[in-house]
């Protein structure tokens, strides 16, 4: 019996790896994030699968749950809504399941941050502008930030910051950052990215709060800022510059396909 940690990927039903949406088709039992996680995707779940929403449990509760599996010699699929590397409190349920001797597989899913890039319909990364991406939150009030991960200290580096979970403290983290990028720099604010309702709101950093106040958001929005988030000038890269040699194109080499 193997518990199978599934990035079920940023709320769109198709947005799930072809082994994510395998592994929930062989698993008899599924414990899924009830709270983010679409219920279209449990219709991957075979026929009588024990489906359990884990939203109101705790993690005793989902431990219970792993070792009646264990017993049982079942399959589970445990399903988190994003990516499974970033904010999926996976990292207790395996010294959880390590503790019980239970084997774990993970299985990566989309995150939040790639879905809401999608949604804005840029590239994070532009030569010259920004090649950093900064996932990072807020203090709040399920844990605090450990000393020196702080806005402001991110944000000397002039990296992209997508932040998380900190829509409720829009005001003082657009009040950190304006020092660093500037009140004209691009900004957004994405909810629910890939959703059917997914909504983007883009302005400036010093305008972004009062235009979120205009349209209202709660949880599930990511706050974007950086450069590469407007519509900058900046220099092509090299991968398909034809003046720049690449293994690729030196004289005789055939890809495949050719």
């Amino acid at each position: 019996m193997t518990v199978h940690f599934i990035g079920a990927g940023p709320g769109a039903p198709d947005l799930i790896t072809l082994r994510g949406r395998d592994l929930i088709a062989r698993c008899p039992v599924c414990l899924y994030a009830g709270s983010l996680v679409p219920k279209e995707i449990l219709a991957h779940c075979p026929p009588g699968a024990r489906i359990i929403n884990t939203a109101a449990m705790s993690l005793e509760d989902i431990g219970a749950a792993f070792a009646e599996a264990h017993e049982r010699g079942e399959d589970v699929a445990r399903l988190h809504s994003g990516d499974l590397s970033v904010w999926s409190a996976m990292g207790e349920q395996i010294r959880l399941l390590k503790g019980l001797g239970i084997p774990y597989t993970i299985t990566p899913g989309v995150p939040s941050f790639a879905a809401a890039a999608a949604t804005l319909g840029v590239e994070l990364t532009l030569p010259e502008v920004a090649q950093s991406v900064v996932l990072t939150r807020t203090s709040g009030r399920a844990s605090s930030m450990p000393e020196g991960e702080t806005l402001a200290n991110f944000a000397r580096t002039g990296a992209v910051l997508a932040v998380h979970l900190s829509i409720h403290t829009l005001e003082r983290v657009v009040a950190e950052l304006i020092p660093h990028y500037g009140a004209d720099c691009p900004a957004a604010v994405v909810y629910r990215a890939s959703w059917p309702d997914e909504m983007a709101i883009r302005a400036p950093l010093g305008a972004l709060a009062a235009e979120v106040a205009a349209n209202p958001v709660e949880r599930t929005a990511l706050i974007m800022v950086g450069r590469s988030l407007g519509d900058p000038e900046f220099r092509n890269s090299a991968l398909y510059d034809g003046d720049y040699q690449r293994r690729f194109r030196t004289p005789g080499w055939r890809g495949t396909g050719e």
